[in-house]
């Protein structure tokens, strides 16, 4: 199947080898999805780093951070009977699942955006408290007033939930714990407020009634959120057979909010796709596109830590040019190009 996307020739932009641990103890395993935005007139990463330990014949090594804020090796055989390892990214160990990374989040910058460095000035983004000691993942990026809004994953024992940091400089920033309680994640805030209510996309999850869709939700401060609406969901037959969850934050058209989301099919094959809703009322669902915009084809999407992945949590517009940068095959991250009104025009 192919796919409207162009992407950089120079793919993929970063690859684990290309930055150093956090730890000595660990090494990196994959970069994958990125938030996206433009600070001090360059173009930003937020790239999730996953870290793990050097395997081991035998044995199943997972970190976590422990009680103390420390990083902390759990050492399983492969033939304990308590072990259940069949996935590559999660693990139940003794009835309780663990994911087999850690991952942090972590600021590259960029003149053109394709070639990316990491600032020596600049803090790591890590996990913070019992509700985050499996780490943070796949951040997006808001920008309101003076103010980004950073939401990301939340991992722990305790679920996955959506949480909240708010930063001005990217030095400092005022943590606000969990918006949204597990099991939800894929949250990207509006970044304009429509009729003085701020608005968001997010995907609770459930998997004995309903399934993995898109809702959206309202919130009075950007922090209090309430309100939540079913907005998209799976289509049986189709790409997005499976699961569905927003990208990067929408964007404001004349036909229109647009948004690119993800979805995948029961073998775990995720593509790109998108939808609109109505300018004063994002409850509402214009079109979506039936066919993904894009597809993995390329070998850096089909294989790598979980291959036949495209996965996208940020992005610049620049005028009708739309540059995506996504995680592929979860190890790299790539960058894309579309033309907006060529988005717009396959939706239905």
């Amino acid at each position: 199947m192919s796919d409207i996307a162009r992407r950089f020739r120079q793919n993929p932009l970063l690859e684990p080898k290309d930055l150093q641990p956090s730890n000595k103890d660990l090494k990196i395993i994959s970069l994958l999805n990125p938030g996206v935005f433009v600070f001090e007139g360059k173009i930003w990463l937020l790239v999730r780093v996953a870290e793990s330990i050097a395997e081991k014949e035998g044995v199943l090594f997972f970190p976590i951070v422990n009680a103390a804020g420390e990083i902390e090796i759990i050492e399983v055989s492969l033939s304990d009977p308590d072990l259940v390892a069949t996935d590559a990214r999660i693990v139940q160990y003794k009835g309780l699942d663990y994911l087999t990374t850690l991952s942090h989040l972590r600021l590259l910058s960029s003149e053109d955006g394709i070639h990316f460095s990491e600032p020596n000035d600049l803090s790591l983004l890590l996990g913070s408290g019992k509700l985050e000691q499996f780490g943070i993942e796949d951040a997006r990026v808001s920008k309101l007033g003076d103010q980004y809004y950073i939401t990301y994953t939340a991992v722990s024992s305790s679920g996955v939930g959506v949480g909240l940091r708010i930063t001005k400089d990217w030095k400092n920033f005022d943590y606000k714990g969990l918006i949204f309680p597990p099991h939800n994640k894929d949250c990207a805030i509006f970044e304009e407020l429509i009729n003085g209510t701020y608005y968001a996309l997010h995907r609770p999850s459930s998997p004995q009634i309903g399934g993995n869709f898109i809702w959206l939700a309202e919130s009075p401060d950007g922090i209090h959120w309430g309100n939540h609406k079913f907005l998209l969901g799976t289509r049986p037959g189709f790409w997005d057979s499976a699961r569905v969850g927003a990208g990067a934050v929408p964007i404001k058209t004349a036909m229109g909010w647009l948004e690119i989301y993800h979805g995948a099919n029961a073998q775990h094959q995720y593509c790109l796709g998108a939808f609109l809703m109505d300018l004063e009322d994002p409850s509402k669902v214009l079109a979506r596109t039936i066919d993904p915009i894009m597809v993995p084809t390329e070998s850096y999407e089909l294989s790598g830590f979980f291959g036949y992945v495209v996965f996208t949590n940020g992005h610049v517009v620049d005028g009708d040019t739309l540059t995506v940068y996504y995680g592929a095959a979860d190890e790299f991250v790539c960058g894309a190009q579309f033309s907006i009104s060529e988005i717009l025009s396959k939706l239905e």
